[in-house]
């Protein structure tokens, strides 16, 4: 198989995923992450299930990729999801360090059926003064020593 086929494979799957998720009464959406031409994990949208908000198709498949690969660098994958990753999707694949984003429906088209991220991507562009949920910083003097601690740190593992 090419390279054109084995990704439309990959993004069938992940959209198959989207369906079933619904099948099960979660969200539509669908992901799988693939490292040299094989699928090493899979997810779909599971928040209602598990009342975890943060249980999106992408983060379930990171999850289980990191834990397959025994790893938090999933350098050399690849990401197939059935949608655009919101905001938060978006900020693990780029802490997980995925080589590349494929995805089907559009942020938009997520938007047209109650997935609106907008207001998440302007609050991010504001001052946090400004933003919807108050934020209020505190005891930074005592934090600043974990990160005293951790600068210091000769054997840290960097991520």
């Amino acid at each position: 198989m090419d390279f054109m086929e084995n990704n439309k494979k990959f993004m069938l799957r992940a959209i198959q995923l989207s369906i079933e998720s619904i099948q099960n009464n979660g969200g539509p959406f669908g992901c799988v992450i693939v490292k040299q031409n094989k699928i090493i994990s899979e997810g779909f949208n599971k928040v209602t299930s598990t009342n975890d908000p943060t249980a999106h198709g992408e983060i379930v498949a990171i999850r289980e990729a990191c834990k397959k690969l025994n790893t938090f660098n999933l350098e050399g994958c690849d990401l197939y999801s059935s949608c655009e990753p919101c905001p938060m999707c978006l900020s693990a694949i780029y802490w997980s360090h995925v080589d590349k984003i494929f995805y089907a429906n559009s942020r938009k088209d997520a938007q047209e059926i109650d997935f609106d991220d907008s207001l998440i991507y302007s609050e991010i562009n504001k001052d946090k003064n400004d933003r919807k949920i108050k934020m209020t910083q505190m005891h930074r003097d005592k934090a600043l020593e974990a990160f005293k601690i951790w600068k210091e740190k000769e054997d840290k593992i960097k991520y």
